[in-house]
C-alpha cells in the first residue's frame, strides 16, 4: 500500500504529510466493512466535508474568473462542475479508479467503474488535501483541473443551461405545451441498469435516448430534441450542460 500511496502523491501532485488522511480517502465503505478488524473508518466523512470545501474552491474560481456573469450564470456553472458526472470524469482522469480500496463484492459489480463512488472519492480526496495541507494545498490542486474544464468557454458569445430545462424553455416561446418524458424500457440488474426514456410534444415523439439513469436519459433525450431545433448553435459543456450562440445585437 506504501509503493500505490507513492504513485498517487506523485500522481496527484501533492504529498501528504499524513497518509492515513489519503489512505481514508481511498477507503470504500465496502472495503472497510469486509476488513473491520483492520481498517477502522472509510471515506463517507471525508466526502462530506469535501463537498463543502469543493463549492468553496469553485465558486471563488468562477468569481474570479468569469465576473461579468450573472449569479443564476455563475451557479449554473458550479453545479455544470460539481455533480457526479463532471466529478467522476475528473476522477478518472487522476486514475483514482486504479488506487481506491474496494470490497470483493463491489469490485465484481463493476465498483471502479460507478459515477457516485468515483465522484465521491474525489470530494474525499479534495478534503484529504484540505486537513493535511489547508485550503490553499486544495485550491492548488484543483485549480489545473478548473482551468482545464472551463477554458473553452467564451461568456460573451453563450449562456450556460442545462437540457431538460432549456427544450422546456424554448417550447414555452413558440407557445407549445412542456414536453412530457416517457421511460420505454428498463434493463439491467440493479447496480448496473439501463434506461431508454422517450420525449413527446404533446403526441409527437421528439427523440429517444439511452442512459445509465432516468435522469441521465432523459437529459439525452432532451438534447437530441433541441439539437433537432437549434441546430449547431449549441456547444457542449458537459453531459448536462451546454453553451448557446448568443443574438447579436
Amino acid at each position: 500500500m506504501v509503493a500505490k500511496i507513492k504513485q498517487f502523491e506523485k500522481k496527484i501532485g501533492y504529498r501528504f504529510k499524513e497518509k492515513e488522511l489519503l489512505q481514508q480517502a481511498l477507503t470504500h465503505t465496502s472495503f472497510a466493512y469486509e476488513n473491520q478488524k483492520t481498517v477502522e473508518t472509510d471515506n463517507e466523512t471525508l466526502e462530506f466535508l469535501g463537498d463543502s470545501v469543493l463549492g468553496l474552491i469553485v465558486a471563488d474560481y468562477l468569481f474570479a474568473t468569469f465576473p461579468d456573469l450573472s449569479e443564476g450564470d455563475l451557479s449554473k456553472l458550479k453545479s455544470s462542475v460539481a455533480n457526479t458526472s463532471s466529478l467522476s470524469y475528473l476522477s478518472k482522469k487522476i486514475k483514482l479508479d486504479k488506487y481506491l480500496l474496494l470490497g470483493k463484492g463491489e469490485v465484481k459489480s463493476g465498483g471502479r467503474n460507478k459515477k457516485t463512488i468515483l465522484a465521491g472519492a474525489f470530494e474525499a480526496l479534495i478534503a484529504a488535501i484540505y486537513l493535511d495541507g489547508g485550503l490553499e494545498a486544495a485550491r492548488n490542486f484543483l485549480s489545473g483541473h478548473l482551468d482545464a474544464f472551463f477554458n473553452k468557454i467564451d461568456t460573451s458569445k453563450f449562456f450556460i443551461n442545462n437540457y431538460k430545462s432549456a427544450l422546456q424553455e424554448h417550447l414555452q416561446k413558440e407557445s407549445f405545451p412542456p414536453p412530457l418524458y416517457k421511460t420505454v424500457t428498463s434493463t439491467g440488474p440493479d447496480h448496473k441498469k439501463s434506461f431508454i426514456v422517450e420525449v413527446f410534444l404533446e403526441n409527437r415523439s421528439l427523440a429517444k435516448a439511452k442512459g445509465s439513469s432516468k435522469k441521465n436519459a432523459e437529459q439525452k433525450a432532451a438534447q437530441k430534441a433541441l439539437k433537432y431545433f437549434l441546430g449547431k448553435k449549441i456547444k457542449t459543456l458537459t453531459a448536462d450542460t451546454f453553451f448557446i450562440k448568443k443574438k447579436e445585437k
